[in-house]
């Protein structure tokens, strides 16, 4: 008898070892190393990972490939719509991630129902859930449909046999961490299941034309669990994000082959269900104090959509020998950054106060345009000098305290104008090669001494 092979993989990175390591030399994760037995493939091959067609593909001259726009099914979420690229492509294979309980499922069974009662063959396959428990969160949200199909399976070969006689026209896979091939010898969520199950639902997406979503599990660092490779594999990476004690719901387009990437969609989750949200602006706004120091607003691109969000400070004394950063929403990095700038160029005595920021209603930005209205937030909140409610700020602040020109100005400056601002402020350098709305002044500001002048006096 041959002796039994077995290999170290990392199971946070995939990284492969003949022998067993505390630390992995790829990530550097300890502990992460898992024994895992090498078995022989066998001759036995599921018969859609081989072409219909027996002939050898050649290389094609690419003037003489045809080009044809991808038909895609719309659903009754437009924003999940739009953060897919106008609507879901045949035969594309869709990752969705997010925290446990934020509403993946539910997401998905809602689009499930819409694309079934549109006259769509659908299967959602759960390998976490019984029928009942199925069943169950199906009657919550009115979910109906003759041709949605449920399975619960996690065996992948009885999984594609079931989608082979089904011959549905949308796939769900919820998760592919409790999916498992039974020709690997490893435990279903390790890195060789997760990438060998995940390569056997491409081929079959592309061969067949059927669009498979598959959810991922996430770490606690709020990444997709698995290799690396998984994101790469697939053609379009999804992450909803939010807080469970929040209703609000943001779906992330970070990856995207048939569309615009850094897209978002806003829900709200009620009990029966998400229900989209058209004007975030509105959303995020709406609660906003009127009066209040170190509160500003800032136009934000989300994607090809601007966004219109409050970013709150709170500067205060500091009782201990090094000052807190604190941030939600906003890279802490940045605001030490900006804190820099604001008591080298301006003269603010920030070294001994404490600072929390946050972004209001939950949202992430990270874009530079947001580095004026954080330094506006601040001197507004250090000086206790509430800034005009009807004010907006955009810009990118520079180390030397110079106001950077951004991107898609027209856009913000429009959507600024539609919710009933008055002035907003934007780089000097954006002002020409384009015509502003009427209702709405316009100011530019070259560096941020000017910006603090013209928003609280200095």
């Amino acid at each position: 008898m041959s002796k039994i092979k077995s290999k170290y993989i990392c199971q946070s990175c995939g990284y492969e070892s003949p022998k067993w390591m505390g630390k992995c030399p790829g990530c550097g994760a300890w502990n992460s190393m898992v024994e895992e037995v090498i078995k022989p493939k066998g001759k036995h091959r599921i018969a859609f990972s081989h072409s219909e067609s027996s002939t050898v593909s050649k290389p094609s001259p690419i003037h003489q490939i045809q080009a044809a726009q991808e038909p895609r099914m719309l659903t009754g979420l437009h924003e999940f719509n739009r953060v897919l690229g106008g609507g879901i492509v045949k035969g594309s294979l869709v990752l969705i991630g997010g925290d446990p309980g934020i509403g993946k499922s539910t997401l998905l069974l809602q689009v499930s129902s819409q694309l079934a009662e549109r006259g769509n063959d659908v299967l959602y396959i759960s390998g976490e859930e019984s029928l009942k428990q199925t069943k169950l969160r199906s009657d919550r949200l009115g979910v109906k449909g003759e041709r949605l199909f449920v399975l619960s399976e996690t065996d992948l070969e009885i999984i594609i046999q079931s989608i082979m006689e089904t011959e549905p026209a949308f796939v769900i896979i919820d998760s592919i961490q409790t999916i498992y091939n039974s020709e690997i010898a490893s435990a279903p969520g390790s890195v060789s299941q997760v990438r060998e199950c995940t390569a056997e639902l491409m081929r079959l997406a592309k061969t067949k034309g059927i669009p498979i979503f598959i959810v991922g599990h996430v770490t606690k660092d709020g990444t997709i669990a698995g290799p690396r490779i998984l994101e790469h594999m697939v053609d379009t990476v999804l992450y909803f994000e939010g807080d469970r004690h929040h209703t609000y719901r943001i779906l992330r387009a970070v990856k995207n082959r048939f569309g615009s990437t850094n897209e978002i969609g806003i829900f709200e989750m009620k009990e029966t269900g998400l229900k989209e949200v058209l004007n975030p602006s509105e959303v995020f706004l709406e609660e906003r104090a009127k009066g209040a120091s170190g509160s500003t607003v800032v136009a934000s691109m989300e994607g090809t959509r601007p966004v219109l969000v409050e970013i709150q400070a709170l500067i205060t004394p500091t009782s201990f020998g090094n000052p807190r950063r604190m941030a939600n929403g906003i890279d802490h990095n940045r605001v030490s950054l900006l804190m820099a700038v604001l008591e080298k160029r301006v003269g603010l005595l920030l070294q001994n106060q404490d600072a929390y920021l946050k972004v209001a209603g939950g949202v992430k930005l990270d874009e530079p345009s947001i580095d004026l209205a954080i330094c506006i937030s601040i001197a507004s909140s250090f000086k206790d000098v509430p800034t005009n409610i009807y004010d907006v700020f955009v810009g990118e602040v520079g180390l030397t305290g110079e106001i950077r020109r951004v991107s898609r100005i027209e856009q913000r400056v429009q959507e600024a104008a539609k919710l009933g601002f008055k002035r907003i402020f934007l780089p000097k350098a954006n002002l020409g090669g384009w015509k502003w709305p009427e209702d709405i002044e316009i100011v530019g500001v070259q560096n941020i001494s000017e910006a603090l002048e013209l928003a609280i006096g200095g």
